[in-house]
């Protein structure tokens, strides 16, 4: 009789620690953010992104120009070539094949140089973004905030757990309200200058 008041009274501890467990499983605060959403979402982001767009334009349009002249010389070889004997086309077809080269290598090099940049540029925000995270769960009292998006931690999780809206928005208010890291420079300007020091190093 004693063992069965036993272990009746170890079943009953049992199942009253499962229910504090539980109770405690239950208070635990928890979000997700998706990140991907974060991303497109985010003034700054969207702001490095337009700003290397316009990067990207500015310095394909120097560079096109370079492309276009180069085209009207090959043109022009073509026509010349007959006319001006085998010794000018050897040499101008030399000259012509150089200058093809130079070009790819300023095109490669402007795409390395404008997606290092970029990438520096994402890499600090992506930083800052993680950090004000994990700054606003210990503020709000959260156990857990987890990352849904391209690299996803959650299989599923109820909408009213999602606070990305919400860091969203304070992440802006933060960036809007914050100094500005550099003014924003002429970019026609900047890239006519990359261009050129580009050209240099041919």
């Amino acid at each position: 009789m004693k063992k069965t008041l036993l272990i009746i009274a170890l079943a009953v501890s049992i199942v009253s620690c499962n229910n504090t467990k539980s109770a405690e499983v239950k208070e635990m605060k928890t979000a997700y953010v998706d990140t991907s959403k974060l991303l497109e979402e985010y003034t700054e982001a969207k702001d490095i992104e337009a700003k290397y767009k316009a990067k990207s334009d500015e310095m394909g349009r120097e560079l096109e120009g370079e492309v276009n002249k180069f085209k009207s010389e090959a043109a022009n070889f073509q026509k010349n070539a007959q006319t001006n004997g085998q010794a000018w086309a050897q040499q101008k077809g030399a000259e012509l094949q150089k200058r093809e080269q130079q070009l790819n290598y300023a095109q490669q090099a402007m795409i390395q140089q404008l997606q290092q940049e970029s990438g520096t540029e994402m890499d600090t925000l992506v930083k800052g973004v993680k950090k004000f995270i994990k700054e606003y769960g210990k503020k709000n009292g959260y156990a857990y905030i987890y990352g849904t998006g391209e690299a996803v931690s959650i299989l599923y999780a109820e909408d009213k757990y999602d606070i990305t809206k919400d860091i969203i928005k304070l992440l802006d208010e933060k960036y809007k309200s914050g100094p500005k890291n550099e003014a924003k420079s002429d970019v026609k300007a900047e890239a006519k200058k990359e261009i050129e020091a580009l050209e240099k190093k041919k």
